[in-house]
């Protein structure tokens, strides 16, 4: 059985802001470096670093944590849509919107992992990972 990395970025990055964590570790591949630097752009997370320990790779993200005045904080919501047990696939036109456009979609579509934004751009449909509000 191999492991759903989207999945272990999602619960990570979850829990820590459940917990009042600041900062998360995360084993660095190629997916999860792309949904990260999306995380960076969209103002979720506010820095990543590469770390090496052991001849492995891990991106240490701090997280931001956005606070209310008076009804206290915030949580980020990460919902995992696309699983390998039951793929969801969307063409452009009918990515769905989060929100009304406030929340962020996360697709892998043949040209890379985008957010919905920037695939309804780019007229292009894909696998539906994530989504972030």
């Amino acid at each position: 059985m191999g492991r759903d990395t989207i999945a272990d970025i999602i619960t990570s990055i979850r829990n820590a802001d459940m917990n009042k964590k600041r900062t998360v570790r995360i084993e660095s591949t190629n997916i999860t470096e792309n949904i990260v630097k999306i995380f960076l752009r969209e103002g979720f997370i506010e820095n990543v670093r590469k770390h090496r320990e052991n001849n492995k790779y891990f991106l240490v993200s701090t997280l931001r944590h956005r606070r209310n005045n008076s009804k206290g904080r915030y949580r980020t919501i990460l919902k995992r849509i696309s699983r390998p047990g039951l793929r969801i696939y969307s063409n452009y036109q009918r990515i769905p919107k989060i929100l009304g456009g406030l929340g962020i979609v996360i697709l892998s579509t043949s040209r890379g992992i985008m957010t919905d934004r920037e695939a309804r751009l780019e007229r292009i449909g894909g696998e539906i990972l994530c989504y972030i509000w």
